[in-house]
């Protein structure tokens, strides 16, 4: 049995990013803020799947260079391989719990190219 609480674990840049509430040791859970204007290195698994459930806000996933917004409510599952991107164009924050599943110790990440958009201001 394990219970911890979201405000004992850092944002990985500060205030925003993915913050892991816990990693293994079958599977990986945590939540994600962007703040307006913010995004998230495109990037995909070779092994995990990553799921998303949104909880505040809204925000513009691109899978695999597909544009599927998001509101609160909404699921996403990337399975290995599919590039997923995140951006915030909004001017509220966005909030969302993410799982990767199953746990590996070695890094799983691989950081691709941004995909080409079109940003709502242009």
């Amino acid at each position: 049995m394990k219970k911890v609480h979201e405000n004992e674990f850092d944002y990985r840049f500060g205030d925003n990013g993915p913050k892991y509430l816990t990693k293994g040791p079958n599977v990986d859970l945590g939540v994600v803020v962007l703040k307006p204007g913010q995004d998230f290195q495109n990037h995909y698994h070779t092994v995990c799947e990553e799921i998303f459930y949104i909880l505040e806000g809204q925000i513009d996933f691109y899978i695999n260079g597909i544009k599927v917004p998001t509101i609160p409510g909404d699921m996403i599952q990337c399975r290995p391989g599919d590039a997923h991107y995140l951006i915030n164009q909004t001017d509220k924050t966005f909030k969302a719990l993410f799982i990767k599943s199953p746990h590996i110790l070695e890094r799983d990440v691989v950081n691709i190219k941004n995909p080409e958009i079109k940003l709502r201001s242009e």
